[in-house]
């Protein structure tokens, strides 16, 4: 499953007055997993930059004024983003910013069925408190201090970890990704086992095994063509 986790910075905060975007930023996530398949574009608003807005993200007229136009990355947008769900904080926000530059290029706007906010998710699982981003990065321990400024790339990839917490944590993955080099139990850093443990299984268990074993399934199941194979009579 894919999964494209969104932002964007813009003008100011209403499209029907004028307001534009300058920076999209996404990460890819593939079964709830980020690759670091990113898509980050710079756009010229082709207007100045209020004084309000500037404050919030550091984005000057004169810096975007070198970069491209919405029409001119809009392709390089889409086909990142391609049919996939979009995960996004305060998506009416961020949808209704983008919806109006595709209109204004004749391109289909974002159909609202693959829409996923966030805000809604953590307003579900925390009624009551605070659902900003800062606040769920301070509720979930996610480490937020590159955020001095908002961005659109950075605040996906920090989205992108609040999502993650908001479906369960680590959970989503099962937990496993850090077995290889931790003990559950402390939580400190082992060094793998130099030589295996031997086997505890007497022959007289192994014996009990293949005849518990020799009961299962009909005919020749596939299976039975691993059983006596090296590893798998080690394994046992």
């Amino acid at each position: 499953m894919r999964e494209i986790v969104l932002d964007t910075e813009t003008t100011g905060l209403d499209p029907l007055k004028g307001d534009r975007v300058v920076e999209i930023g996404c990460v890819e996530l593939l079964n709830r997993i980020p690759t670091g398949a990113h898509c980050h574009l710079y756009v010229n608003p082709e207007r100045d930059m209020p004084e309000e807005a500037f404050r919030v993200h550091g984005l000057s007229a004169e810096f975007l004024s070198t970069k491209p136009v919405f029409a001119a990355v809009a392709q390089e947008f889409l086909e990142f983003i391609a049919d996939d769900a979009l995960v996004i904080h305060n998506a009416a926000f961020d949808v209704g910013f983008l919806n109006m530059e595709l209109r204004k290029i004749g391109q289909p706007e974002l159909a609202q069925h693959r829409i996923v906010d966030t805000l809604q998710l953590a307003r579900r699982r925390n009624p009551g408190g605070s659902a900003s981003l800062d606040a769920l990065c301070q509720r979930y321990g996610i480490d937020n201090s590159r955020r001095t400024k908002h961005g659109a790339l950075l605040d996906s990839e920090i989205l992108a970890e609040v999502y993650l917490e908001l479906l369960g944590g680590r959970q989503a993955t099962l937990g496993l990704s850090h077995l290889t080099d931790r003990n559950l139990r402390g939580g400190r850093a082992v060094a793998p086992r130099p030589t295996p443990l031997p086997s505890r299984l007497t022959a007289d268990d192994l014996a009990a095994h293949a005849a518990f074993i020799a009961t299962l399934g009909g005919g020749s199941p596939m299976w039975r063509e691993y059983l006596d194979a090296p590893d798998a009579v080690a394994a046992e």
